[in-house]
């Protein structure tokens, strides 16, 4: 049993190590046979890369052929195109060299020509000098003396001859100027049918009887003390029957103590309290007052985008008079004036119209802040914002020249406004006052015979003597005449000088 164990135990080692020894064969067989085949599949690659490597490399040095021969081809053409430049600019050179020549043959010749001409001036110089000397040894005059004596006759014998042409061209000139201005502004006044009859407020307030003074006045002045301090106004109560005027800078205050008042003695009802409460609601009335008469006249030229406040002060102008003119009334008729003078002149209308408006705005406060209209009215508009072009205007109808042409137009529409007949009231002592200091002013000149002021100061006729005054004189005399009128005298619209000149000789045939 034990040796058949053994027998078995020994077959299977054998077996084993037989088995062994076959699976190493085969296996070395078949990696055998897996070297080959790789071997040969190395082999077919590597000539398949060896072949491709080939035409790559025919197919490269074709191109590398065809590369070098297009650079051939380039370089001969760039070359070309450099021999053609080259046989250019030597053409050229040839062309300058032969223009800077002649450019130095040409400076030669001015050369001599300069030079030559230098010879004949000294030639000229030299005779013109001998000449002189020989005119002076027959005249006896140094040059000097010659000249003046020269300019004397040719002064004694033009001096008509000039001033009459000097004459007929400002006749001429002044004629077609007057003309043209006519024309412009005939239209416009005919177009402008405004009436005359300005509105004026009143300082002065009537009573039913002078029983109603001493009422105003009140026990102890205790009703006119109050009506003076609410109202900022003096009460003037005079011997004057039925009449008592109220005193003020303001025409505001006025106005408020006026129609205050008026409302006391149609109520009768006349004490402190009542007093007080009537002027409180007459302050209510006069503002909103105030204010619609500015918006009626902004609404009257057809104005709008102005500030409130500022359509406040320009309703103020309505209780503000200058020579017994309504100022807006006053100031919607320059608006209008200058509207139509624009249209004419073909300026800037709305830019006109705005600054005829509010070219006297300065007026509303000028009894409130110190200084000119014209100044106060400039820093009124600049503060609301008012364009410079329009502001402008309140300073440049004052000045002699204005810089701007709708400030020109403004300034003669309010020339046309304050000159219309009836638009300004003087008193007959004042008017009779103008005329004789208008007169003075004439006849203080030296030469002047008579002077006469007619259509009403507008005009100021001089007679000179003609044995003193000649006629240049006489254009002369007119200017310093108008110019010291314009520096002494305040007048509205402008005053026409007329010098006139002439010489009388009378004889009788018995």
């Amino acid at each position: 049993m034990q040796t058949a164990i053994i027998l078995i135990l020994a077959v299977a080692v054998f077996g084993t190590i037989i088995g062994f020894a076959i699976g190493y064969y085969l296996r070395k067989l078949i990696a055998k046979g897996q070297v080959g085949s790789a071997e040969i599949k190395a082999e077919k690659i590597l000539t398949e890369a060896k072949n491709k490597g080939q035409e790559y490399l025919v197919k490269v040095k074709e191109r590398a052929l065809k590369l070098i021969d297009d650079t051939k081809k380039d370089e001969s053409l760039r070359r070309k195109e450099i021999q053609n430049l080259q046989k250019r600019l030597e053409n050229r050179e040839g062309v300058f060299d032969q223009k800077l020549l002649d450019f130095q043959e040409k400076q030669q010749k001015l050369l001599e020509k300069a030079t030559r001409l230098e010879e004949v001036k000294k030639e000229i110089q030299n005779l013109r000098d001998e000449e002189m000397k020989k005119l002076q040894q027959i005249a006896g005059l140094s040059p000097e003396g010659a000249k003046h004596e020269l300019m004397g006759l040719v002064s004694k014998d033009s001096e008509e001859e000039l001033m009459s042409l000097r004459k007929k061209l400002e006749n001429q000139n002044s004629e077609e100027l007057e003309k043209k201005a006519r024309e412009v502004l005939m239209p416009v006044i005919e177009r402008m049918a405004g009436s005359v009859v300005a509105e004026s407020t009143t300082t002065n307030v009537d009573l039913p009887s002078d029983e109603m003074k001493g009422r105003i006045i009140g026990k102890e002045g205790r009703n006119i003390k109050v009506i003076e301090q609410l109202t900022g106004t003096e009460i003037l109560i005079d011997e004057t029957p039925e009449v008592i005027t109220i005193s003020s800078f303001s025409p505001i205050r006025r106005q408020l103590a006026k129609r205050a008042l008026d409302k006391l003695i149609a109520d009768g009802r006349i004490q402190p309290a009542r007093i007080e409460e009537t002027i409180q609601n007459v302050k209510k009335e006069l503002a909103i007052e105030i204010t619609k008469a500015g918006e009626d006249a902004l609404y009257k030229l057809g104005l709008t985008g102005l500030d409130q406040k500022l359509v406040q002060i320009i309703g103020r102008l309505k209780f503000r008079t200058s020579y017994g003119q309504n100022i807006l009334l006053h100031s919607i008729e320059v608006a209008s004036i200058a509207t139509m003078l624009a249209e004419e002149l073909g300026a800037d209308v709305t830019i006109a119209k705005k600054g005829g408006l509010l070219h006297d705005i300065g007026k509303a406060m000028d009894q409130d802040i110190q200084g000119g209209h014209p100044e106060i009215g400039y820093k009124i508009l600049k503060k609301f914002g008012i364009a410079e072009d329009v502001a402008y205007i309140a300073l440049g109808h004052h000045e002699d020249h204005p810089k701007t042409l709708e400030a020109v137009i403004v300034k003669v529409a309010d020339a046309i406004s304050g000159a219309r007949i009836g638009a300004r009231k003087d008193s007959f002592e004042q008017y009779v006052k103008r005329l004789e200091e208008l007169e003075g002013i004439a006849k203080a000149f030296q030469g002047v015979d008579k002077a006469y002021a007619i259509q009403a100061g507008r005009e100021i006729r001089v007679f000179v003597k003609p044995d003193q005054i000649d006629d240049y004189s006489a254009h002369e005399l007119a200017k310093n005449i108008a110019n010291q009128i314009e520096t002494d005298l305040k007048y509205p619209g402008e005053i026409k000088v007329m010098v006139i000149r002439e010489k009388r000789i009378i004889e009788y045939a018995k």
